[in-house]
């Protein structure tokens, strides 16, 4: 197994290295009785998220001895049980004895490749002075694991690629300041319409287009060869890479599985509809897609009905789709969903009584409503008078209020819009 020593030697090099990292727009909650988790897809930045709290502890004069790093997607950990990852942690004790009697602070990536990881999580939590952070790249098997063994002491973030301030800060370009001109707006659009193009990745910002898609195309291989083939054990790889393609495809737009199943069935394959609905599951645990339900009051429509999906970032979906066209109204709605998600609102569609559909009905944490519907340009009159009647509609019926965001309202409000 791979000694403790080096594990904290390269741990120091490497947090020297990333102390010009972007800030990350995320913060975990302040609770120090509470383990910390964050969740996202791979290659979102969550080590790097983990060095920027580790960085914060020690400018707040936390000795470097009392804080332990352990990436477990090492390939040289491999294989590790659960005794394995005690008697490791347990040697950051002996290795600095006053760690017995301080604060100390451990830090565990990749988390989910640890057969047991959950009770050594909790007998140290329990027995030792200590806070923990956690990462994983699966959302239903953390959470289902948190919910079963940690009991009630944990709570989660979701990292994500960089939204549009994150990857203006990547570029070093400044915010403008408010109130913004038509200058600041043009310039404001250049950067926007590249970002539409590029997505959030923060290790993909700086490569040529060629290196870039090809970057981005490797992500999605290895999510789902890593987070879904290998951890659910499928044997259809190539009905779940078609799958994930169909479904970045008909990003921001409504998907049938049941649809999907009679095409794929007509094509050969053999599968249950149970399958394509599991698979569906895999990816979106791996955070690949991201499913949202009809807005209704029964239970069984909103189960039966099509979801709406949406892709983890806007550069991957066009570098995996190979998309020639950019569909900037679905980008944007995309964008749109990501921001909500961000600030951990309830998110659903909705489809009025004449068939109009609702981009989003939001529920937020402190119970309020809103409806918004989402459009790249309202300068065209007949545009605006569709989106409208569609809204208003949408208003009577749930009795909610509403708006339209459209590229200039979006620019104008980006910086606040999710916060």
């Amino acid at each position: 197994m791979l000694p403790l020593e080096t594990i904290l030697e390269e741990f120091r090099v490497k947090l020297n290295e990333v102390k010009s990292a972007t800030l990350r727009q995320a913060a975990f909650p302040q609770a120090d009785n509470m383990i910390k988790v964050a969740i996202g897809m791979r290659r979102t930045g969550k080590t790097y998220f983990l060095y920027q709290v580790i960085q914060s502890l020690l400018n707040k004069g936390v000795p470097l001895e009392a804080i332990l790093y352990i990436n477990f997607e090492d390939d040289r950990l491999f294989p590790m049980n659960q005794t394995e990852m005690a008697s490791l942690l347990e040697y950051f004790y002996t290795l600095y004895p006053d760690n017995h009697q301080r604060q100390c602070y451990l830090f565990l990536d990749e988390l989910q490749n640890i057969d047991g990881w959950e009770r050594v999580v909790r007998r140290f939590f329990d027995t030792k002075k200590v806070q923990i952070y956690l990462t994983g790249s699966s959302a239903k098997l953390l959470s289902k694991e948190i919910a079963t063994s940690l009991r009630g002491r944990s709570l989660s973030i979701e990292i994500w690629p960089y939204d549009f301030t994150e990857y203006l800060l990547a570029h070093s370009i400044n915010l403008p300041k408010e109130p913004f001109g038509k200058m600041a707006l043009d310039l404001l659009n250049k950067h926007f319409l590249n970002y539409l193009n590029w997505g959030g990745f923060p290790a993909v910002q700086a490569l040529e287009s060629s290196a870039h898609r090809e970057a981005l195309q490797q992500y999605l291989e290895t999510v789902i060869l890593r987070d879904v083939v290998e951890r659910h054990r499928i044997a259809n790889i190539t009905l779940l890479k078609y799958l994930a393609n169909v479904l970045l495809k008909n990003f921001s737009s409504l998907f049938s599985a049941n649809k999907f199943f009679n095409d794929v069935k007509s094509q050969g394959y053999q599968l249950s509809k149970d399958t394509v609905y599991q698979y569906i599951g895999h990816l979106e645990d791996a955070y690949l897609i991201a499913s949202v339900p009809l807005f209704t009051e029964s239970l069984r429509r909103s189960s039966i009905s099509s979801k709406k999906i949406y892709g983890v970032d806007l550069g991957l979906i066009q570098a995996v789709t190979f998309s020639q066209l950019p569909n900037f109204g679905r980008l944007l709605e995309n964008l749109v969903y990501l921001d909500l998600r961000r600030k951990n609102d309830k998110i659903f569609y909705y489809i009025t009584s004449s068939g109009y559909e609702i981009d989003f009905v939001i529920e937020r944490l402190d119970g309020t409503r809103e409806l918004i519907q989402v459009a790249w340009d309202l300068s065209d009159a007949e545009t605006k008078a569709r989106e409208e009647r569609a809204l208003d509609e949408a208003k009577r019926e749930l009795g909610m209020p509403g708006r339209i965001i459209d590229k200039e309202i979006y620019l104008k409000e980006f910086n606040k819009f999710r916060r």
